[in-house]
């Protein structure tokens, strides 16, 4: 059973260096070409960003299957031996916790060097190092604090029935739930800071929005998000009487009024349409699926491992085939996903104007340095948007691309 997941594993791990070799190969062919949607400079530092962001992600991804051999090889039992000295409970905590811990250590380097070197050399961070350290320091405290009542339910759940797999996918959908009903409170408490909107001449605009989708608001506020990073985005958080409409102050600065009226009409039309509820539901049959599968998992697995069938191997050998789960199943939620954004432009088309909701989405792709054009496959696997020109088209846009002349020739090498 192990050289099975272990097989399947490394399957996963060549098909995702397939997918970045493909992509990096496309983007490489298409940024030497005409530029779409930037000028000629901008398309090529684009093009250059997204491929260093590609060969990161190619060389995380060889990383992960590094570790993934080193805790299936020897880790998961060096886990087990160091805190089966402690109560029960407790062991079970302390060893899972040691494993998130162990995991989230390895990968600050390259966290570190995405932040601090990638997204320094292309303009995007804004963070001083004094930032980034309390920003790791409170979100390790709260992985800790939080990962540990979490870890306390579970394994509460498998010592109390046989169906553990079940109740546990309830317990952890239930946490998810909650979780996106806090989220703004959260973020707010402990990272950014939120202040309400000033512009009352905006406010009042944003609230006639509201009003014609039926969308009911706690308020509108402003994230400090510009003491981090330069990218421009907003959200609408919550759930219920706890909902929120976050703006990203970078997203002020750039857009106009009617632009950003755009963005909230698209954010909107996901309200009005239900989208939320439905990639909630979407996720949780997933993640049911998740647990149904490895609830089902013989015993001899861990007789291989050499390690006992106790809750926190169970839940340990759970996170890490968890991404290789996650995979699998992102393609039909890409699909799902990319079919609501359509709908969500239409809205925002008819809300705030089609065409400020197209110069905004140009807006979006230069200030972000998001390359116009991927690989198919790579749309297929990763996209949870459609490209940007293909929305633009539906908008009633057609902007000429070259789109599929980086599929002809020879691929460039990865330079």
């Amino acid at each position: 059973m192990v050289t099975a997941i272990i097989g399947i594993y490394t399957l996963y791990v060549l098909i995702r260096i397939y997918v970045s070799v493909m992509q990096i190969g496309y983007v490489n062919q298409a940024k030497r070409q005409s530029a779409v949607l930037m000028t000629a400079a901008e398309f090529l530092k684009a093009g250059n960003y997204a491929v260093a962001k590609e060969k990161l992600s190619m060389f995380t991804t060889m990383l992960d299957f590094v570790i993934f051999m080193a805790w299936m090889s020897f880790g998961i039992s060096w886990i087990e031996q160091t805190f089966m000295v402690y109560d029960p409970t407790l062991a079970t905590i302390f060893a899972v916790l040691a494993f998130i811990l162990v995991n989230g250590l390895i990968s600050m380097p390259i966290e570190y060097y995405e932040k601090f070197v990638l997204d320094v050399e292309y303009g995007f961070n804004r963070s001083s190092m004094k930032q980034y350290i309390k920003d790791t320091v409170i979100s390790t405290l709260l992985t800790i604090v939080f990962g540990a009542l979490i870890v306390w339910g579970i394994y509460a759940i498998i010592i109390s029935t046989e169906l553990w797999w079940l109740w546990s996918f309830l317990f952890i959908f239930g946490v998810i739930v909650l979780l996106n009903m806090f989220f703004p409170t959260l973020r707010a408490l402990f990272f950014d800071k939120l202040t309400p909107l000033e512009d009352e001449e905006l406010n009042k605009q944003i609230t006639r929005l509201m009003d014609e989708t039926g969308f009911q608001s706690s308020g509108v506020f402003i994230s400090d998000a510009s003491k981090r990073d330069a990218r421009l985005n907003a959200y609408f958080g919550g759930l219920g009487k706890t909902k929120r409409v976050v703006l990203f102050d970078t997203l002020l600065e750039k857009l106009t009024p009617n632009e950003l009226l755009a963005v909230l009409g698209h954010e909107l039309g996901h309200f009005q349409h239900g989208d939320i509820y439905k990639n909630m539901a979407l996720m949780g049959g997933m993640l049911f699926a998740m647990f149904a599968l490895f609830g089902n998992l013989p015993d001899t697995l861990y007789m291989e491992l050499g390690v006992q069938k106790s809750a926190a191997n169970m839940m340990i050998l759970f996170m890490l085939v968890m991404p290789l789960l996650s995979f699998v199943m992102m393609p039909i939620m890409g699909i799902m996903s990319r079919h609501n954004e359509y709908a969500a432009d239409q809205t925002g088309a008819d809300l705030g104007g089609k065409f400020f909701l197209s110069e905004a989405l140009k807006k979006l792709v230069s200030e972000n340095k998001s390359f116009p054009l991927s690989h198919p496959i790579y749309i297929f696997f990763y996209y949870t948007h459609p490209p940007v020109l293909e929305r633009l088209k539906e908008l009633g846009f057609d902007i000429h691309a070259n789109a599929d002349d980086a599929l002809e020739g020879t691929c460039p090498s990865i330079d």
